[in-house]
This record gives C-alpha cells, sequence and structure tokens, in this order.
C-alpha cells in the first residue's frame, strides 16, 4: 500500500494525504475522517523516512565507521545505540573499510538522508591539504552537527571524543619496565594515523624516562591489522633474538601476536612479557589474559551521542572536546619467567 494507493482509495489528492498524516495545512474534517478511515482499513504505514524528508528533517542519526567487524568499534556502537534508544532516534551505520572514496560516498548518502547528525571515525588521516579540505567539504554539506570519534585528523572545528593514546602507551611500557624487561619492543599500529604515531610516542617516552635502550631491531612497524601483526611476531620469533617485553598497539595487534605465539609455541608471561593497548575479552575467554591499558569504550560511544545531541539542541554551545582517560589491568602477561 503507497501514499497513491490510499489517495486514489479516499477519492482526494496524495497532498490531502500527506497532510492528514502529518497534521499539516487544512483538511476539511468529512475528508479527514475518509482519509483516516482508508488509511485504518489498508493498515497503510508511512514511511518515516519519507515523512522526514518531506519535513526536511528526520530521526536518524549517520555513523560513519571504518572496521564494523572489529570489536573496538562494535562497542561503540553499543554505546551508541543505548542512548539512541532513549532519545528515540535510529542510526544509519556506513562502514568505510578505512576506504576514503567510501567514506565521502557515505557522507554523501547521509547529507541526501538529511539526518539529524553525525558521528565519523575518518577512514584516513587527511594529512595532505586536498583530500583534508575534501572531506571537510563533504562534512560540511551533511549540513548536520558532527562528532569526530577516535581518530583526529587536521583543521576540523567540530567536537570531538578521543583516548588518551600518549599515556596509555606509556603506562603500558612502564608495566614492563617494572616487571624486569630490558629489551622491549613494539608492535606499532599504522603510523600514517596521529592515533598510531601517539601510542609509539608514550611508548618511546617511557623508555627514555627510564634509561632503558630503545633497539629499533625491536620496533615492528604494523597497520593494526590481525594478519600484519601476525607476520611481524612469527618473525621475530623464528629470529632467535627476540625482546623480553613488547607492547602491542591495539587489540587487532594482540590477536596477531597471540596467534603466532601459539604457532611458535611461545609461552606469554614465560618466554616473552607482552601488554596490549585496549582489552580482548575472546583471548580472555581463550585463557590469553592479556594484560592491558585500556578504556571504557561503551561509555565512548554514549559520550560521543550525548556530545551531538547536546549540538543539536544548542548549535552556538562551544567547541566540545572529550579525552577518555586509560585504565591500566596487569593479568601477569607482563612478565618472564
Amino acid at each position: 500500500m503507497t501514499i497513491n494507493e490510499v489517495a486514489k482509495l479516499a477519492n482526494v489528492s496524495k497532498s490531502t494525504v500527506s497532510r492528514v498524516i502529518n497534521k499539516t495545512g487544512y483538511v476539511n474534517e468529512e475528508t479527514r475522517i475518509r482519509v483516516e478511515k482508508v488509511i485504518k482499513e489498508t493498515n497503510y504505514s508511512p514511511s518515516s523516512l519519507a515523512r522526514g524528508l518531506s519535513k526536511k528533517e528526520t530521526n536518524y542519526i549517520g555513523i560513519v565507521i571504518p572496521e564494523i567487524d572489529n570489536e573496538f568499534f562494535s562497542e561503540i556502537l553499543s554505546g551508541i545505540n543505548e542512548r539512541l534508544d532513549e532519545n528515540d532516534l535510529t542510526m544509519i551505520c556506513c562502514d568505510t573499510n578505512n576506504n576514503g572514496k567510501r567514506e565521502q560516498k557515505a557522507l554523501q548518502m547521509l547529507a541526501q538522508q538529511r539526518v539529524k547528525g553525525v558521528i565519523i571515525t575518518p577512514a584516513e588521516e587527511y594529512q595532505d591539504s586536498d583530500s583534508n579540505l575534501s572531506l571537510r567539504a563533504k562534512l560540511k554539506k551533511v549540513n548536520a552537527p558532527i562528532v569526530i570519534l577516535d581518530r583526529h585528523f587536521n583543521n576540523t572545528q567540530w567536537d570531538g571524543v578521543f583516548y588518551d593514546n600518549f599515556n596509555s602507551a606509556y603506562a603500558a611500557a612502564e608495566a614492563l619496565i617494572h616487571a624486569g624487561h630490558k629489551k622491549i619492543g613494539i608492535i606499532t599500529g599504522d603510523l600514517t594515523l596521529q592515533i598510531a604515531r601517539e601510542r609509539f610516542e608514550g611508548f618511546k617516552q617511557a623508555l627514555e624516562d627510564y634509561g632503558v635502550p630503545m633497539l629499533e631491531k625491536y620496533i615492528y612497524k604494523g597497520n593494526f591489522g590481525i594478519q600484519k601483526a601476525f607476520e611481524l611476531s612469527k618473525k621475530m620469533f623464528e629470529s632467535g633474538d627476540m625482546p623480553d617485553g613488547i607492547l602491542t598497539s591495539n587489540n587487532r595487534t594482540s590477536i596477531g601476536f597471540v596467534k603466532a605465539a601459539k604457532d611458535c609455541n611461545i609461552r606469554i608471561g614465560v618466554d616473552i612479557g607482552v601488554v596490549g593497548i585496549d582489552h580482548v575479552e575472546m583471548l580472555d575467554i581463550l585463557g590469553y589474559e592479556l594484560s592491558c591499558a585500556t578504556r571504557n569504550t561503551r561509555e565512548m560511544g554514549k559520550i560521543a551521542l550525548d556530545i551531538l545531541m547536546e549540538r543539536i539542541s544548542n548549535p552556538k554551545m562551544g567547541r566540545k572536546i572529550i579525552i577518555v582517560p586509560y585504565e591500566l589491568h596487569l593479568k601477569g602477561s607482563e612478565k618472564k619467567q
């Protein structure tokens, strides 16, 4: 059943049906009753999106994330969704797969859908001026409040919710130092991203502050992905010259590291110490309880949605930047026996 069919059955125009549904404009009482009778008899249910578009507003929030299959972003979405239910909103979720072109298409679509606001974790760093300008232009065309989540990019004027990357990595490296390790390595994230560079800088600063030498051979340049971390870890284990302790830069890096350790019969917390950034619940379930510097990811999602709603209700408020603190959880994997 469509609005055109309702109009035909009620012997009125489509615009009259629309006025009855949306309670806008004048419709005489007899006509209104006739249209409502047809709607009831046919169980016609107007599209909330179509109604929103006709009013130039919707109850949809756009969520743009780079890795929908990543546990971190699943937790973020859970937090956002909890707040959406409380505010009678619905999300349109777009997965960019860390691809800038897909991200721009997603933003174009969200602009067409006239979403109330957007929460976005950028797919790329956008360091060069052309790509940075292009992304900012696409965000402005959405014509709705924006909250940047987790990943920075330059020249932004929007609200943001970020993690204390530097100090979390510092604390993770410090835990390895306190465990007595003198040869400490790191599997970095994608160093084209600011979050990876901040974590690397925190790691380096901790070693410098404690007088622990940082050896280039123990710096393994990853990309935040499982496969790359697996390959680097396996190469490290098979080299015959591995560090005493290592920092893994995110949840997927930790998973790749654990997989390689299992393949190479390396005992975590015995043959090598490890502290990761981000908690990986599945590793706990499987018995690989990794020490970690982590954050409340579900809460990050809630905070992002709260700021977005505040911005929607008060467009002139000052810019808000929230830095979510780390929590250090030591479970024994930082040691080497």
